[in-house]
């Protein structure tokens, strides 16, 4: 019987992997599954496309991260597409994302494959009918903007801006404007929809016109930008992971190579610091 292998040995030779046993994957933890994957992504680079040996792995690596199509379809749960169809099409991202992830980037596979899973999912609902007819040329620029937006996003892990998209095409910032708000012409919901079962809040005729308390955190929202901005790059990636990735402190630490109780002082001290930061200014 092979040798387990340790999912936290990402040092392991290709070789070595080849010869291992992969765990269940029910079995795999999410930081487990980052690990694993690394080690298979380098496993992966080794082999010739298109052989079993190939196959093999780029089929594990998809199962491992079948997490993140999940998380991604969960966000379009209120669509009238049946979810399997949903996670279907995610899927098709997750394989794209696996095609193109290198891991000497130095970028984690989730934060890179997440816009892919997510930008096929929008497309496969953008294909599907429009609720309002717009123009041929409008659906056809709100295709190309989606497709640019996809590839300007893989490039600078950020939603890219309007004069950057117009940019890529070609074409004024105006048109880029005018294709999104073709949009708007997608979808429409009745405002007698009633909402899903767990969902608490009423129909949205109900819940036209309240007051939004968010708002009020909108100014600490955007004062938070440059006292961020003036952190360690560890901090501003420890407050990502935490509060954007939704990392508890032992995973950071694991992430990270540092204890969690390390994890726990850097934490509470850019905290403090980013609090203090908000006091002065007021």
């Amino acid at each position: 019987m092979a040798p387990r292998l340790d999912v936290h040995d990402t040092s392991a030779t290709p070789e070595a992997v080849e010869d291992l046993a992969i765990p269940p994957y029910d079995e795999v933890s999410p930081v487990d599954a980052r690990a694993l994957s690394k080690t298979l992504f380098k496993r992966l680079e080794t082999l010739e496309e298109g052989t079993p040996e190939y196959s093999y792995v780029r089929n594990t690596l998809v199962e491992l991260n079948l997490a993140l199509v999940k998380y991604a379809a969960s966000r379009f749960r209120s669509r009238s597409e049946p979810m399997e169809d949903i996670i279907q099409v995610g899927t098709i991202g997750l394989i794209k994302a696996i095609d193109r992830f290198e891991l000497s980037r130095g970028v984690e596979f989730p934060t890179f494959a997440m816009p892919t899973i997510i930008g096929e999912i929008k497309r496969f609902f953008r294909d599907t009918s429009w609720s309002v007819r717009v123009p041929r040329r409008l659906q056809e620029l709100r295709l190309d903007l989606a497709k640019a937006g996809d590839e300007l996003a893989q490039q600078l892990d950020r939603a890219p801006t309007a004069s950057e998209l117009a940019a890529k095409l070609r074409i004024s910032e105006s048109e880029v404007v005018e294709g999104m708000g073709a949009s708007n012409a997608y979808t429409a919901s009745s405002l007698d929809a009633q909402p899903d079962e767990d969902d608490a809040e009423g129909a949205l005729a109900d819940r036209i016109g309240y007051e939004d308390h968010g708002l009020e955190g909108i100014e600490n929202v955007e004062s938070l930008k440059p006292l961020i901005a003036d952190l360690t790059p560890r901090d501003r990636q420890i407050l990502s992971l935490r509060f954007v990735a939704n990392m508890t402190q032992s995973e950071i630490g694991e992430e990270l190579g540092i204890s969690q109780m390390h994890v726990s002082r850097l934490l509470t001290r850019t905290l403090r610091r980013l609090r203090r930061g908000l006091l002065v200014e007021e």
